[in-house]
């Protein structure tokens, strides 16, 4: 998966939170950038679909999806990012729930 890295206008204005990343097809598909974080040397970016303003309103809003991508270079110094293991993506959620925690405190 590559990434374009570029946020996302909407009505001319920026959103620094959302990011676009496009597929090996081409393909692009925005997500919610919610934390970098390093964990064992590497580094991670948290994310989750964006907010979508005309889902149903008895949907439970209080639950996120949150998924990881492991941020590596190639070669010619170009970012890709590659889907952690089970394992690790657990370790590294972990590693989220904390910094969450520190912030909120």
């Amino acid at each position: 998966m590559a990434d374009e890295n570029k946020p996302f206008e909407e009505n001319g204005e920026e959103d620094e939170d959302l990011i676009e990343l496009v597929d090996e097809d081409g393909e692009s598909t925005f997500f919610e950038h919610l934390a970098t974080l390093e964990y064992k040397g590497d580094t991670y970016l948290a994310l989750c679909e964006p907010e979508n303003e005309d889902e149903d309103e008895d949907e439970e809003k209080d639950s996120l999806e949150v998924f990881f991508l492991k941020i590596e270079t190639d070669e010619n110094g170009e970012d890709y990012y590659t889907t952690p293991d089970d394992k690790v993506a657990d370790e590294v959620f972990e590693e989220f729930l904390k910094l969450v925690e520190d912030t909120a405190e």
